[in-house]
């Protein structure tokens, strides 16, 4: 691999983090839904790369404990990322965010 192939390897890199910590920051305030964010995921590459731990520990009021308590429910692997998900998993995740910060 050359110099230039590096640095564009570094460039993208930089840019898909940008991206996902927008998005982090987006759900912790509230201007982008989970719903949203699980919906795009097939389709932006960026966000299907996300760690679903990651999601979840940007929703306000959930933290690593929590997060973990609801990818054990989910039965999701805690190396899981969103492109990974299945359906009934998506259910389980939106249905464990719904019910509220327990």
């Amino acid at each position: 691999m050359d110099a230039d192939a590096r640095a564009r390897g570094r460039d993208q890199a930089l840019i898909a983090r940008q991206r996902r910590a927008q998005v982090k920051q987006e759900l912790r305030t509230g201007a982008l839904t989970i719903d949203a964010v699980l919906g795009d995921r097939l389709i932006d590459p960026v966000i299907g790369r996300m760690r679903v731990t990651d999601l979840l520990e940007s929703l306000p009021g959930i933290g690593p404990v929590r997060a973990a308590d609801v990818l054990d429910r989910c039965s999701i692997a805690s190396s899981r990322r969103l492109r990974g998900l299945g359906e009934h998993q998506v259910a389980g995740i939106l249905r464990e965010t719904r019910q509220g910060r327990r």
